[in-house]
């Protein structure tokens, strides 16, 4: 229950990623958990306001990151004439900072010290607490200054009945599905298109069916390509044929989901569905699946101490070990394993 009194407006800054903005919105439940009614406005990303399209409650200002100044100019005027109580500036990049100057606020609330960079604290005047080592822990920290205690994280992600009935359209009966998302934004996550195709093999024969899903890039193409090239079971190839409100469906419907760190990562995770994480380029407990880590194969120590020559604990809070190979070290036995255990726990 909150402490203090609601305020009148709050203005929240999340531009990007679609994990990111998936994690956002646990933060969006508790505010209306604790302040029924309070208009939230929320400054976000082209893609990640399609995803989210539909949260109630929630006022979505879009803002270009792409445009440069013309994105600045477009959101200041968007708001023009509107000050807020509060801003969440919840993005720690510079380019968000400088949009955060298209909103007026009294209170900005930003980041701890600890985890500031790119000049985070030029563009606010208060800080959360430090604390919470994953991201929505950390982004539930904003609480803290307004008074608010955090309850049990909820998502409740916005799928139209539509999506859904898409979804079980492409996937019906009850045979169990792992849901392959290979690709992340960053290529570097990526695991070997062979290493997919071993464990989507071992999926089927166990009798689950394959499913291969992606956006419309040529990396995610190729990758997908790749991957049924390599495999002997079959799999149903829904690459680049989804939108996000679709895919968050699948994700629903599935059985697992295997990827690397990416937004269907966490959008599976709000959806309630298992994932099977492979980490290395980043660390699973700060950016792996929030609700449920035992499925996941977490190197990032071992990535730090092979590339960096220090170990994970030495790093500072987001670093990441974006090298060539580094996701090699997840080995397609230790996916099975995982895969199994959680086989044998669901019964499936």
């Amino acid at each position: 229950m909150p402490v203090k009194p609601a305020p009148r407006s709050l203005c929240l800054l999340r531009l990007s990623a679609l994990g990111d903005a998936v994690h956002a919105v646990a933060l969006v439940r508790d505010l209306q958990q604790a302040w029924p009614g309070l208009p939230i406005t929320w400054v976000i990303g082209k893609g990640e306001a399609k995803l989210l399209k539909g949260l109630e409650g929630v006022e979505f200002v879009v803002f270009d990151k792409k445009a440069g100044f013309a994105g600045w100019r477009a959101l200041r005027q968007a708001l023009a004439g509107r000050r807020f109580d509060v801003l969440l500036n919840l993005q720690l990049a510079l380019r968000a900072g400088l949009a955060s100057t298209a909103i007026r606020a009294d209170r900005r609330i930003g980041f701890d010290r600890g985890r500031s960079k790119e000049g985070h604290g030029l563009f606010i005047n208060e800080r959360i607490p430090a604390g919470g080592h994953h991201v929505q822990d950390a982004f539930r920290q904003f609480l803290q200054p307004l008074g608010v205690t955090p309850g049990r994280v909820e998502w409740r992600l916005p799928v139209p009945a539509d999506a859904h009935a898409w979804a079980a359209e492409k996937l019906p009966g009850e045979q169990p599905i792992l849901l392959v998302s290979p690709c992340s934004s960053h290529p570097l996550r990526n695991w070997r298109p062979e290493r997919y195709a071993a464990v989507a093999d071992h999926a089927a024969s166990r009798g689950w069916r394959v499913l291969l899903c992606g956006g419309r890039s040529a990396l995610e193409r190729d990758t997908a390509d790749a991957i049924l090239a390599a495999m002997k079971a079959p799999a149903l190839d829904l690459v680049g044929q989804d939108t996000l409100k679709q895919l968050l469906a699948l994700l629903g419907r599935a059985s697992a989901v295997l990827t690397p760190d990416s937004g269907p990562a966490h959008m599976a995770n709000a959806m309630g569905t298992p994932v099977l994480g492979l980490h290395a380029c980043t660390d699973a407990e700060r950016s792996g699946p929030y609700s449920d880590r035992r499925w996941t194969v977490n190197h990032y120590d071992a990535a730090a101490r092979q590339f960096l020559g220090k170990p994970a604990s030495a790093l500072p809070w987001g670093k990441r070990v974006e090298f060539p190979g580094v996701m090699d070290l997840v080995q397609v036995r230790e996916v099975i394993e995982r895969f199994e255990a959680l086989r044998a726990e669901r019964g499936l």
